[in-house]
Order: structure tokens, then sequence, then C-alpha cells
């Protein structure tokens, strides 16, 4: 039986953003005012050929809007409301989705509303530390959210895809005919001849910190030694961003509305380096190349001279109307298991807060350095994915300043196997082989998990001190009815 349409809050937020009425857009589908506003109240289901109009109508991609942007609204709601702060039984999976369906905005509320609780909780948990060296102390309780956090959920709900600087880097890079093996040298160049720049690359020998230093009253850009080619690439097109393009950035964090400051200066320098990445590996380029060696990682680097994490953090970022690529999730991890860059365009969701699965294969990665791991993993919601991981590090440069190591994560769902090198060899249709992984353990509902370190909130635990088993904590499931 085919399953029927209500996507009524979809239809009437893109006839409101177009600043129509009900009476007008009814009159442009051919439909009759009362049946539109059942529509948009989900009392009747959209019917193919109305969804073909509609596609017609705004300009849409059909799948665009057939696909489930709100799961991972649906997947933060749910997370934040299994805080213990909320008492009584979780809610269902249908009445989050019917929360959100009705009112998206007031679930972005609502989270913001518990991130605000979360950063007073952990200020109020180091409040006797603070007063010990409160004279040193000059931050403050501005704004709902850590800023760092507002700037990741702004990326998280784009999809990470930007498109007006996306599109501008994919122009400069026709318009000046750049090429992957001459990059280093086409971007400096670009750079003197466009905005009467220098590129000088330095020693560290002052004990300077920097990698990139801008000086606008000699207009010299110093970028440190100590990086890579591919990242001396990265950084020559991020000031460009800022020289060029630097009120288009603009434009788009004022459209963001961030609560603070921080925020807003937190978020221009991700999109410049949003524009960075884009300008180094440009879409249709990339997104045909990444098609044609089946996503390989080693082979894209080569290609086009850059690094395994640029790389795999592109490919995250292929999620253009009418030229999408593959849907992935892509994250990197330090060696304590602190997630320190996060993104999924699949319906892989990261946990906002606490730390991620310890099956997952990203921590694996840090004992055998270098060597990209492959697992076939399954959810708890049943969906399989094909995940790898490789450690990079970042050099230190001295015998005093150690590198740095990171784990990169990247996968996407099993059912694009076929497009997927890393898949040779794995029956994705054996789910009893797959790993069964989970967000994280609060928030992991497998009963029989023997890595499990948290019990899942919500959860009753279930306590005999004559009995121990293999699984460290025993609980009645969240929906099983109370003893």
């Amino acid at each position: 039986m085919q399953k029927k349409l209500f996507l009524g809050y979809k239809l009437r937020r893109l006839r409101e953003q177009r600043g129509l009425t009900q009476a007008s857009l009814a009159k442009t589908l051919e439909l009759s005012p009362s049946y539109l506003n059942q529509l948009e109240n989900n009392q009747r289901p959209l019917t193919l050929p109305v969804l073909m109009r509609i596609a017609a109508t705004f300009e849409l991609e059909l799948s665009a809007f057939l696909e489930d942007e709100d799961s991972r609204l649906v997947s933060d709601l749910r997370e934040a409301l299994a805080d213990p702060l909320f008492a009584g039984a979780p809610l269902t999976a249908a009445e989050l989705r019917s929360v959100v369906g009705s009112s998206p905005e007031l679930a972005r509320r609502v989270l913001s509303l518990h991130q605000a609780y979360q950063k007073l909780h952990e200020r109020v948990q180091s409040l006797t530390d603070s007063l010990s060296n409160s004279e040193q102390q000059g931050d403050s309780f501005a704004g709902p959210q850590f800023p760092y956090e507002e700037v990741r959920d702004y990326f998280h709900y784009c999809n990470n895809y930007i498109g007006p600087l996306d599109e501008a880097a994919e122009r400069l890079w026709d318009a000046e005919k750049i090429h992957s093996g001459s990059l280093l040298n086409e971007l400096a160049a670009y750079l003197k001849r466009r905005h009467d720049v220098r590129v000088k690359i330095v020693a560290d020998e002052a004990g300077d910190t920097a990698m990139r230093s801008y000086d606008a009253t000699t207009g010299t850009l110093r970028l440190s030694a100590l990086l890579t080619s591919s990242s001396r690439a990265f950084h020559m097109a991020n000031q460009i961003a800022l020289l060029e393009f630097g009120d288009q950035i603009d434009e788009l964090v004022d459209q963001a509305k961030f609560s603070s400051e921080d925020a807003r200066s937190i978020c221009r320098v991700g999109l410049a380096n949003y524009f960075a990445g884009a300008l180094v590996l440009p879409y249709r380029a990339f997104a045909a190349q990444a098609r044609a060696l089946r996503h390989d990682v080693e082979q894209l680097q080569s290609r086009f001279s850059a690094s395994f994490e640029q790389v795999c953090h592109r490919l995250s970022t292929l999620q253009r109307p009418g030229a999408r690529g593959l849907p992935f999730y892509f994250v990197r991890v330090d060696m304590a298991g602190n997630i320190t860059k996060r993104h999924s365009a699949t319906r892989f969701h990261f946990a906002r807060f606490g730390g991620a699965c310890p099956l997952w294969n990203v921590h694996e990665a840090f004992a055998q350095p270098g060597k990209i791991l492959v697992q076939f993993a399954q959810m708890p919601d049943r969906t399989a994915y094909i995940s790898i991981a490789r450690t990079v590090t970042k050099r230190g440069g001295a015998y005093l300043k150690p590198s740095r190591q990171f784990a990169v994560g990247l996968g996407c769902e099993a059912s694009h196997a076929p497009e997927l090198v890393y898949a040779a060899g794995i029956d994705i249709t054996d789910l009893k082989a797959a790993v069964p992984i989970g967000v994280n353990c609060r928030l992991c509902e497998r009963t029989d998990c023997q890595q499990r370190a948290f019990p899942p909130i919500g959860s009753e635990l279930r306590v005999n001190e004559h009995h121990r088993s293999f699984v460290p904590y025993l609980f009645n499931p969240p929906d099983a009815p109370p003893r």
C-alpha cells in the first residue's frame, strides 16, 4: 500500500516565503482555496498531480520537496527532551514529527532554550573554580547558546551547503582557468594581480603560532612554513574570500540573525573557510571525479592536490539542488574522543552533547595510524552504513612542539554501496555482520551492548546484587510499562 503524503507545513512554508496568499496559490495550482487550506493543514494528502504542479510553480526538484529535511530537527529535539530536566515518559517519534511538522520554529526555540540551560548548568558547575580567578575572567552569559554551537547549528540546518559562496567559488575557478596541478602558484598570482597581496612563507623562528597572518598595510599574506602545500592553498583561498567576497559573507551572517557578536565572528570565519574549500575543490569538477572514482578519497587527493581531510569534508558538502552528490557524514575526533568537526547529510545524527559510540571505527583508527579502516555498521533504527576512518596528523614542527593527531570519519548509507569503492567485498544484505553502533550511550536504546558506559536517559535500571551480567547495565526499555 502506498504511503500517503502529508506535507502541508512545507507547502505553507513555501507559500509564505514567496509572499503568496492561499487564494492566489490555489488559482495557480488550479485548486479550490478550501482544498488548498485542507492540504496545508494536513487534512488531505498530496496527490502526484498536485505535487508535480507545486514543483513546477516553485521551480523545485520533486525529490528535494519530498525528502525528510526535518529529520535532523526531530533527532535534535529527541535528544534535548531526553534530558532528565524533562520529567515524564519520552515522546514517541510520531509525536516529535508532529511537533516539528506543525511548527519547526517552535522546535528550534525549544532547542535554544535547552542549550541556554546547558550553558547555565555548566557555568554553575564550574562556579567554584570561576570564583578563584574571577578577576581574570572576562566572559559573560551573553547569548542563549555557546557561540560555536550556534554556528554549528547554522551549518547543520543549511545541510552544510552554502549556495551563494559555493557558486561564487566555482565561477572564479572557471573564469581564471585554475588548474589543480599548479594551484599554489595560480592562487598566489591571483592575489598579487587582483588584490596586490604578496604571499610570503615564514619560518617559526620567533615562536609565532600563526598559520596565516595578513598585514593590510603592507599587502602581505604570511603563511607558516609548517603548512603542507594543500593547507597553503586553502589559506590563500581563505584570504581571497575575505578580500573579495567579504560583503557577501556579511550578508549571509546578517541573515542568520545570531544572538551574539562572537557567533557572528565565528560564522564569518566558517563561511570564509567554506569558500576556500569550494575554491580548491570546485563543485562540478570535484563531484564528477568523485562519481567516476567511486569516491576513492586517496585518488581524489591526487587529482586535486588536496589533503585527506579536505577531500572527506568536501564530499559531505555536495548537496547542491539539481546536482546532489552522495549524502555523506563527516566527523573529526581527537584522541580523547572529543568531536572537533561534524556534519551529516545522512540520517546519521551526531549527539549534541556527550561523546560518540565506542564501537565506531573512528576511535579504532588511532590504534592503526595512517591506515584506512572500513566498517559495516548499523544504527538502532536498522539503517546500515559503510564507514571509513583514518588518522590525520598536524605537524608541530619541533621536538618540543609535538604533532597533533586526529581521526577523520566518513560514511554513507549502505544502499549507496555500488557507488562506493570501500564497499568492495562487503555483503550489505547480511545485517548480522554489521557492527551495532548508536549515537552515544545516553541515547542508544540497545539493551545488549557490552560496551555501554552509561544507561540510556529515561531508562529504569534493574539491579540484582546476586546476579552479574556481561552487559554493564540491565534496564527496562523506555517504552516498557512501569513495574
